[in-house]
């Protein structure tokens, strides 16, 4: 579903944020509302997006918005999907979820899980900053390998108690075979915009994990934000795929995967980190896309 950039409404559902200068959270809600359109009813727990467009009396968000807790998101957007439902609201009204990483892949799994179960008519948009930011920076199950974090300091911790790998969202939320599944960043808002109007034009469980840079907790300059992303995924560090019909779909595959030393070296939360360091974590990527092609069913 193709997004022409000069017919989108000049309309802004979400304006005035209070975040962090280059926030990449707030890239995605901006983003999102610009697709769904003012009949959108937005869940989002305990997080940086909530902390700094929804507190009392002061909203950012021009669209009818409850924080939950820091667990029950998905399970709001649920009860606000059964409610619109019997309410008669039409079908061209929106239930989305805005959780980041930790309420998402870790504290708010079990509601995710539940929602995609029953199939429940919600977008889920998860935007992965790559740890608890809102709190002060803890690593959670999206945190990089290596990475510091408050509670993964310099040195053997943080290397994320050696497990090398993010939790794969996409493949957790595939294997409940709900109606649709996509990654995406920030970085490419043409990508994430068709993928957001896909999944609006859907009924059932959708979601959508958009990688959405932090400047704050990762220690980048603030308006190298997209460039982070775009780095990300040149990298491989980061994929654009799909998931729908029970198929799976890389939308973009780099011709070459780019040296991981220039992305990591602008970030202070990798500033500690040697070249055998660096070697390591290039060679984990390289097993991580080996065991994508096999998911992707890609040829050399």
């Amino acid at each position: 579903m193709a997004i022409n950039f000069r017919t989108l409404p000049d309309q802004e559902l979400l304006y005035g944020a209070r975040t962090c200068q280059g926030c990449g959270a707030v890239m995605a809600g901006r983003m999102a509302l610009k697709v769904l359109g003012e009949k959108t009813f937005v869940a989002t727990p305990a997080c940086c997006f909530a902390a700094t467009t929804s507190v009392f009396p002061q909203s950012a968000l021009f669209v009818n918005n409850a924080v939950t807790a820091f667990a029950a998101s998905a399970a709001t957007g649920s009860g606000m999907s059964v409610a619109a439902k019997k309410l008669g609201f039409g079908d061209d009204v929106q239930i989305m979820v805005i959780s980041g990483d930790g309420g998402t892949v870790d504290i708010g799994l079990q509601a995710l899980s539940g929602a995609a179960e029953r199939n429940d008519n919600i977008i889920y948009l998860c935007y992965d900053n790559e740890a608890y930011m809102n709190t002060g920076v803890q690593r959670s199950g999206s945190t990089a390998y290596n990475a510091w974090t408050t509670t993964t300091p310099v040195g053997p911790a943080s290397k994320g108690e050696k497990t090398k790998f993010k939790k794969s969202l996409f493949e957790i939320m595939a294997a409940h075979r709900v109606p649709y599944v996509a990654t995406t960043s920030v970085s490419h808002p043409r990508d994430f915009m068709e993928k957001m109007e896909k999944a609006k034009a859907m009924k059932g469980c959708k979601v959508i994990h958009v990688f959405a840079p932090c400047p704050t907790g990762w220690g980048h300059e603030v308006d190298l934000t997209v460039e982070m992303g775009k780095q990300a995924v040149e990298t491989g560090l980061w994929y654009l795929a799909e998931y729908e019909n029970d198929t799976f779909k890389l939308n973009y595959r780099p011709k070459e995967l780019k040296d991981i030393a220039p992305y990591l070296k602008v970030q202070k939360r990798f500033a500690h980190l040697n070249d055998a360091d660096i070697a390591e974590m290039q060679e984990i990527r390289d097993q991580e896309w080996e065991r994508l092609k096999k998911v992707f069913r890609l040829e050399d």
